[in-house]
């Protein structure tokens, strides 16, 4: 039956069975070309070889052999077909002029003091004191903006009660420091835990806030997350070290001087932040812009990213399959992957996902389109900036608080918050900026980004807030995110989550952690 020779002759088929195993070890990256080259000559050769027998005995021994080397290279070509994809990192310029030719960039990472003057409080409180107001409609409360009866009362405190240099030595509480990255410096504060008890293990979190926030909507929730124990949190075996940057535009990270600056881009230097700080592996967190941007980090380098929390999910509700399943929710959710509580956070869908959503995204059809002819008017006037500000921690809030004559904002936050998140958008100057960010990213179809064509393979954790713009329910958040580890319908709590609610969300945060961790 077989052939007696020192060395035995390869037949056909066992000779490209040897060329599919040898081209398997040169790496994975030529994995798709190999297959498209060589499995159609297999083929070709293995049919031929068999019809090229007579003998029945020959038959009974190839085609077992054969059908087993057909089926290993089916299934090798089916995983190679699977394999992730990622967002190419690239590289960028976003300081003044042309990038130099020489030179290597200053890698440093700077110590950095917030401060202020006598004649930047002064400068203040003329302009406030120059402002002009227009009477609201009567019992218009919050349904045609910030209501100016309030606004009165916010500025008069304002200038006579909130105390800057008091705020400042706040901001100062947490290490500050910038270094730069492509061209322009980035601001950074870096907390790490104070005291780390034996068994627990240090995990590097990156949180990026948005629009209209900053990275003083972290200040509550990081002594949560740098010393659970101090603060009655069930942290198990983990403790962070955090990480909260400026989004460049924003607060005391420069501003790009070139067009183009997206969520990409910011993607790639939080990555080469992380790096430069000696990180190889982080967890990572955001809402709003900040959900956009640690996504896209997750997408660029998946290796890098351990984690991904998010307390924000937008998903559009695009093709056939969606209204369909949005049709038939609010009758049989369980058929379409709806739960009871996606039902009642979606439903009734045209009002909550098409008029509620029409009435607060007004500002985002300015910033995405002419950003810089309204930013004019709020990098001049403080009270025009701290009235288009906080409106949305009114709205983006509860919902509800539009039907208040003061928004419902001294119901969650404390005036001197407030204020203090807007004076970081004024003594920087970056409204505009920050609301260039808005006409970048859609400067073409979300559908058309290179982002929009990867998925999210990370481990990843959504909290869905019961306040938040839209709600995103977990069966549609599959679609992107193809690896939900953990999914929390928190509550209570609207869109500045960390902000409002430092505790429920720090503890998503750990429970999600110490699952991966046990992975």
């Amino acid at each position: 039956m077989y052939e007696s020779a020192s060395v035995p002759r390869r037949k056909p088929a066992e000779e490209t069975l040897v060329l599919l195993y040898s081209k398997l070890q040169q790496g994975k990256e030529e994995q798709t070309d190999m297959w498209q080259e060589v499995l159609p000559n297999a083929w070709e050769s293995i049919l031929s070889h068999i019809r090229s027998f007579q003998n029945s005995q020959k038959n009974a021994v190839l085609v077992p052999v054969a059908a087993v080397g057909v089926g290993g290279m089916l299934v090798c070509w089916l995983m190679s077909r699977r394999k992730i994809k990622s967002i190419e990192m690239g590289d960028g310029w976003w300081g003044s002029g042309e990038k130099p030719l020489k030179g290597k960039e200053d890698e440093s990472i700077r110590p950095f003091k917030i401060e202020t003057s006598d004649e930047e409080i002064e400068d203040l409180h003329r302009r406030l004191d120059q402002a002009r107001y227009a009477p609201p409609l009567e019992g218009a409360a919050f349904n045609y903006g910030f209501n100016s009866d309030y606004l009165q009362k916010v500025v008069a405190y304002w200038r006579n009660k909130f105390d800057w240099h008091k705020q400042v030595e706040i901001l100062n509480k947490y290490p500050h420091f910038r270094t730069t990255i492509e061209g322009i410096d980035i601001h950074f504060i870096h907390v790490k835990p104070s005291y780390v008890p034996h068994g627990k293990a240090v995990q590097p979190l990156l949180m990026v806030h948005g629009w209209p926030g900053s990275f003083y909507e972290f200040y509550k929730i990081i002594p949560l997350l740098t010393d659970p124990t101090k603060h009655g949190l069930d942290s198990g075996d983990v403790v962070f070290e955090v990480i909260c940057p400026s989004i460049p535009g924003y607060g005391f990270s420069e501003a790009p001087h070139q067009q183009g600056f997206d969520t990409l881009a910011t993607a790639r230097i939080f990555h080469k932040l992380m790096k430069r700080l000696g990180f190889k592996e982080y967890y990572v967190q955001g809402g709003d812009w900040g959900s956009r941007v640690t996504t896209n980090m997750s997408q660029m380098l998946p290796q890098s990213v351990k984690g991904l929390h998010l307390n924000l999910v937008f998903i559009s509700v695009r093709g056939l399959k969606k209204v369909i399943q949005v049709m038939l929710g609010t009758y049989l959710p369980w058929l379409v992957g709806f739960t009871r509580e996606d039902v009642r956070r979606m439903y009734p869908f045209m009002q909550k996902n098409v008029f509620d959503i029409l009435r607060e995204s007004g500002y985002l059809h300015i910033q995405a389109t002419k950003p810089d002819t309204a930013g004019c008017g709020l990098n001049d006037s403080p009270v025009g900036l701290a009235a288009y500000i906080l409106e949305k921690f009114s709205t983006w809030t509860d919902k509800s608080f539009l039907r208040k004559d003061d928004g419902g904002l001294e119901s969650k936050y404390s005036l001197d918050d407030l204020l203090t998140n807007v004076m970081i958008y004024w003594v920087t100057a970056s409204i505009v900026p920050s609301m260039r960010y808005y006409k970048e990213n859609f400067a073409q179809d979300p559908g058309l980004t290179a982002d929009s064509r990867v998925g999210v393979y990370v481990p990843t954790a959504i909290a869905a807030f019961p306040q938040e713009i839209a709600h995103t329910p977990q069966v549609w958040a599959k679609n992107i995110f193809k690896n939900i580890v953990r999914y929390s319908y928190m509550p209570r709590g609207g869109h500045f989550a960390a902000f409002e609610e430092p505790k429920l969300l720090a503890q998503d945060i750990f429970h999600f952690v110490r699952k991966v961790e046990q992975l």
